[in-house]
């Protein structure tokens, strides 16, 4: 069997909101990466520490390591801005937050991504309005806030390009990133995100961005019908992931690729969903 160039993690409750079987599932594909963001239906910020020092014994006890938590941070209204964009779905996971909470919020975030020893922390750019650039300069500050606390923690804050988010796009991550050349600021680029968004993010959208200010890759296949993603399986949709992969490895990317399924699955099976779309990942990531 071929191996994959690149290393594999996932979004566990993808597939399974039980961490154990998940991270079975995960193992079996060859995922040595534990991306946390839900466990036993509770978003990753709302766990006990010691709901979350087993989750972490969890993930060592496969040989595997926790590389990202998927937190929820500025997934809220920005004060003052335009109205929301109501085309896009709004996903909170279990973990839904106004802008007054963010400050406590982060600091939650922080100590979990410590206790995990969690080099990424995955942040957004606030619920995506009718007008994203009368927003940006509220985004660059709230970014540069997080940037600078991380530095002090050595976190890297990962803003994941968002479709439902002002940062939705290459481009438009693109520009926030011009802004903001902190080194503890990079970006999850996820694709999928872009094209749901109204980009063509592979070659359009990559083409805005340099492999070095990438920090993570989320993976994820999707049609478009009006501006409603119909998922399914990872490489059988319109995202050119042969492509983007090709050009992350040519252009130095060698972090992780996480699956982030979002296919419910054949018949509404999520977990089997997740399992074809994991090896298909694994695939597409041996190039």
């Amino acid at each position: 069997m071929l191996e994959p160039k690149f290393r594999l993690a996932a979004i566990t409750d993808e597939f399974s909101p039980d961490l154990d079987t998940a991270l079975d599932a995960m193992a079996a594909i060859g995922m040595t990466g534990a991306e946390l963001r839900m466990i036993g239906g509770k978003n990753i910020v709302d766990l006990t520490d010691d709901q979350v020092r087993r989750a972490a014994d969890a993930v060592s006890a496969r040989g595997m390591s926790v590389v990202s938590i998927a937190s929820p941070l500025l997934k809220c209204v920005l004060p003052g801005s335009p109205d929301i964009d109501s085309r896009f779905q709004h996903d909170v996971f279990a973990s839904r937050h106004t802008f007054d909470d963010q400050p406590r919020l982060t600091a939650r975030v922080f100590a979990v991504a410590r206790a995990l020893r969690a080099p990424l922390v995955r942040v957004f750019s606030y619920w995506r309005t009718v007008d994203p650039a009368q927003c940006l300069d509220g985004v660059v500050e709230a970014l540069s806030k997080l940037a600078a606390e991380a530095s002090g923690q050595g976190l890297i804050i990962g803003l994941e390009n968002e479709h439902a988010c002002n940062v939705a796009t290459g481009a438009e991550s693109a520009a926030v990133l011009a802004r903001l050349p902190h080194p503890n600021l990079k970006l999850v680029w996820d694709p999928a995100n872009a094209f749901v968004a109204g980009e063509s993010p592979f070659p359009g959208g990559y083409s805005h961005l340099t492999a070095d200010r990438i920090a993570h890759v989320h993976a994820k296949d999707c049609h478009l019908n009006g501006h409603t993603p119909e998922w399914g399986p990872l490489g059988t949709r319109a995202i050119d992931w042969k492509g983007q992969l090709s050009a992350l490895w040519n252009d130095g990317y060698r972090g992780f690729l996480s699956l982030e399924t979002h296919w419910p699955g054949p018949g509404g099976d999520k977990f089997e969903g997740s399992r074809i779309c994991g090896w298909n990942l694994r695939g597409l990531a041996c190039l």
